[in-house]
């Protein structure tokens, strides 16, 4: 989704959400709903200088200011590493560690990224009217970063307006969840969601119903797969290739893409062994499922790997011992 053109679920969503007055606006939900992108469209419409009742106007200098990143009167606090893959720019300190390499960019949202935007809120504003704070994906404020946040959201300057987005609420103190009015994104529907992502995944409908099935549902992960290099005959054969030990289909994703797909598997199959229909892949592409306990303690290894899989100390290794592990544990329902 661009900054600028709203899936219909989130355009309606966002209609509501112009008519709050709450000084602080939490978006929360699961994963793949579209919380930056509904966060970034309620920070343009407050800031936008013609507002329209469907949200920014589009064309204004306030509009143009965001969609190139450099809004005097919005601060975004995101982790370091999404900032630079997002196109927020770092203060010149942070900019200037990153680039001699002294460190790598955080995946967190630091305190001292916190404090910025609490200096920010307590200058005056460049255009003379409302000052916004975006903070994405909340639950990555650390504690440190998040009470000295608390303070600003408890004591608001009137001018000041803070939209958090998360796919994590349960992780946020509980005093930053008090101090905003929250909004639960809502799941598009299917009928809806097919044709927008024809259109913006620039797929066919049988792989647009294909990638909404892998994802759960889930429209920015739906484009995420649209776009990962997978066919989707590749993605319905994934599971009968794990078995046979084939790794090649995934050898040129990511960790966490490999992870993804081990997971799903992992889900599909436990809901086979309850009686359940699959949720991600095609049932008649699925293997005989594994005795229950070889499957809840692969669910678990899955679960402990991906604490850690944002950063693999061997990627190669790593990825040998996942398919050997799925190998193994699939090898199980044929004995």
């Amino acid at each position: 989704m661009s900054d600028t053109a709203l899936a219909p679920w989130l355009q309606r969503q966002l209609r509501t959400l112009l008519g709050w007055r709450a000084h602080a606006v939490l978006l929360s939900g699961p994963s793949g709903l579209g919380q930056y992108e509904l966060g970034l469209a309620l920070a343009r419409a407050w800031l936008c200088e013609r507002p329209q009742p469907h949200g920014a106007c589009g064309q204004c200098p306030s509009c143009h200011a965001i969609d190139v990143r450099t809004h005097a009167d919005l601060c975004a606090l995101l982790p370091e590493t999404l900032s630079l893959e997002l196109g927020w720019p770092l203060d010149e300190s942070t900019q200037r560690e990153l680039d001699d390499k002294k460190r790598k960019p955080s995946k967190a949202i630091r305190v001292e990224a916190a404090r910025q935007a609490v200096a920010f809120t307590q200058t005056t504003s460049a255009r003379g009217g409302t000052q916004v704070v975006l903070v994405y994906p909340a639950e990555r404020l650390n504690v440190e970063a998040a009470n000295t946040l608390l303070k600003t959201l408890e004591e608001p300057s009137p001018s000041v307006r803070f939209v958090l987005a998360t796919e994590a609420a349960h992780l946020l103190l509980p005093t930053i969840r008090s101090r905003c009015q929250t909004h639960t994104l809502q799941w598009p529907a299917e009928a809806e969601a097919l044709p927008w992502l024809q259109a913006t995944g620039e797929v066919t409908p049988t792989a647009a119903e294909a990638w909404w099935r892998a994802s759960g549902g889930r429209p920015d992960e739906a484009l995420a797969l649209s776009r990962r290099g997978f066919t989707p005959e590749q993605w319905a054969g994934l599971p009968q290739a794990l078995a046979r030990g084939d790794w090649k289909v995934l050898g040129e994703q990511t960790p966490a893409a490999q992870l993804d797909v081990l997971q799903k598997l992992c889900h599909d199959l436990m809901a086979r062994a309850a009686g359940a229909a699959p949720r991600f892949f095609p049932a008649e592409q699925l293997p005989p499922p594994p005795p229950w306990r070889v499957l809840a303690r692969w669910s678990d290894e899955l679960a402990q790997a991906a604490r850690s899989v944002e950063h693999p100390y061997q990627a190669g290794l790593l990825q040998e011992a996942w398919a050997a592990r799925a190998r193994q544990a699939l090898a199980t329902a044929r004995r």
